[in-house]
């Protein structure tokens, strides 16, 4: 990383210094159902071994990403590499039990001895309460509940730093105006083709608490192409969108910049986001996304993207997560 939009950023007030490029760990879990491709172990080792060589230092993970399997393989990469990189940051989540539904502060308290075991590591640096739209807000912050269970693991030295991962963005407002959460992660709600958590990064960024903008291309549209995958947010993409992504990509066509490129930076160049989680399944990603992060964008494209326009509903709305 080389540029100045590539200098590491405070992550809100927890004293870390992370890039603005996270790797997001959920497709090396081998999740077929969701990312319509496979991963082998040997291949999502391979890409971690990448990822602690190159210049970027933030990896995002998830108890539930392949039932543990993505905690696995990154435990037997780190296990490998003999610790995590001098200054690597590791964020994971805290999940519910997906066969009961269980969304206690017990189940959280089960979820992160997993991620610990999985892992291969007595310390977490940073966890996030993941997907609490399947809970409520009194479960989540009530005696006895999740955050409590992991405040007391923060209490003990297990937990250095605790945030908020989820779906809604008014949901995930009420989460950050508690001052409970030191960074908000947000997915498939601010891209070039929705701009549904606008709201939030304005919230977030008036409190101090750091955004992090995960699946900048709608989980592979603004990255393929909308011809070559013609799905946003995991879900086939509606003709709405599909126009939009046409003409956003016609207009790079015209500038010669790659798709990729702009849909990356949109979120980069935003000041109110201090890292950008990208999926990555194979080595050589690594280094293509650095290669779009800097890639010379002229301001002019940016102008002829404001006349397309944009969604602003929640992406995911009519689909239980």
């Amino acid at each position: 990383m080389s540029n100045e939009l590539l200098t590491k950023r405070q992550l809100g007030s927890t004293g870390l210094l992370v890039t603005p490029l996270c790797i997001g760990a959920a497709p090396l879990g081998d999740m077929p159902e969701t990312f319509q491709y496979s991963i082998s172990e040997e291949q999502a080792l391979e890409t971690l071994r990448s990822a602690f060589e190159s210049s970027i230092n933030f990896l995002d993970t998830a108890a539930a990403y392949g039932e543990g399997e993505s905690e696995r393989r990154i435990g037997k990469a780190i296990q490998a590499n003999g610790g995590l990189p001098a200054g690597f940051i590791l964020a994971t989540k805290a999940d519910r039990d997906f066969n009961t539904g269980d969304f206690s502060g017990e189940q959280i308290k089960r979820s992160i001895e997993g991620s610990l075991e999985r892992l291969g590591l007595d310390r977490l640096q940073y966890v996030y309460i993941h997907d609490p739209e399947h809970s409520t807000f009194e479960n989540v912050m009530g005696a006895g509940g999740p955050l409590e269970v992991l405040q007391k693991f923060q209490e003990q030295g297990v937990i250095d730093h605790i945030g908020m991962s989820g779906g809604p963005i008014d949901m995930l407002i009420r989460y950050v105006e508690t001052g409970a959460f030191s960074a908000v992660e947000t997915h498939n709600r601010y891209t070039l083709l929705n701009r549904a958590a606008e709201p939030l990064l304005d919230v977030a960024s008036r409190l101090g608490v750091a955004v992090v903008n995960a699946a900048p291309y709608g989980s592979g549209i603004l990255a393929k192409g909308p011809d070559a995958y013609a799905r946003y947010a995991y879900s086939d993409a509606p003709p709405t969108v599909l126009e939009r992504a046409r003409k956003y990509a016609k207009i790079c066509q015209e500038y010669d910049v790659p798709l990729a490129a702009a849909a990356l930076q949109f979120s980069l160049r935003d000041p109110r986001i201090v890292s950008t989680v990208v999926g990555m399944s194979k080595p050589d990603r690594v280094a293509q996304t650095i290669e779009l992060a800097n890639f010379p964008i002229p301001p002019e494209l940016w102008s002829a993207f404001e006349v397309i326009g944009f969604d602003t509903d929640d992406p995911e709305k009519d689909r239980v997560l």
